[in-house]
């Protein structure tokens, strides 16, 4: 959204903004953006999560010291995903298809742990998804993702040339 606000609109009447062009500036911002998420919506998040109890259940008949950790909050990957989403769509081009490949994979690849968080949750017991359901939805999520790249490959947007940091003119060797 920065991308295309600040440079391919707002660049031609002030000239500065053209440092937005560079994916490096762009990649510092989004990570400073992805840092101070986290940090402000961190503890908020960990105080909800604690408010509706929604914390990890523990075997009874597991380890005694495993106990200790029974209440801690679960759903955590939910401030990942959201620390690495938002800053994807605030910083990124988003007219880069392969921008979305990767949101796609980690929004559905978050899907299935927060499906199976909150079966946990919801059966007040520690298992959620059984190991073959977790493992079918991920192979779909894997085959959507394949899917999509193969659909780019198809129209010229997917490449698999390598690019080397540093090197402008590398010529891989086959």
């Amino acid at each position: 959204m920065f991308y295309w606000l600040f440079y391919e609109k707002l660049f031609h009447f002030y000239t500065p903004f053209r440092l937005f062009q560079y994916s490096t500036v762009r990649t510092a911002m989004a990570s400073i953006t992805a840092f101070l998420l986290s940090i402000v919506l961190g503890p908020w998040l960990i105080a909800r999560l604690r408010q509706y109890q929604i914390g990890q259940h523990i075997r009874e008949d597991g380890p005694q010291s495993h106990q200790k950790k029974a209440g801690t909050p679960t759903m955590g990957g939910l401030l990942i995903c959201l620390s690495i989403v938002v800053p994807t769509l605030l910083w990124a081009n988003l007219k880069v298809p392969s921008i979305w490949v990767a949101l796609t994979g980690l929004v559905s690849f978050g899907a299935v742990g927060l499906l199976d968080d909150y079966l946990k949750i919801r059966r007040r017991h520690n298992q959620g998804l059984t190991v073959a359901q977790k493992f079918t939805l991920e192979i779909m999520a894997a085959l959507l993702i394949g899917v999509l790249l193969l659909g780019m490959n198809a129209r010229g947007g997917y490449s698999t040339s390598m690019n080397v940091p540093f090197a402008k003119n590398f010529k891989p060797i086959y």
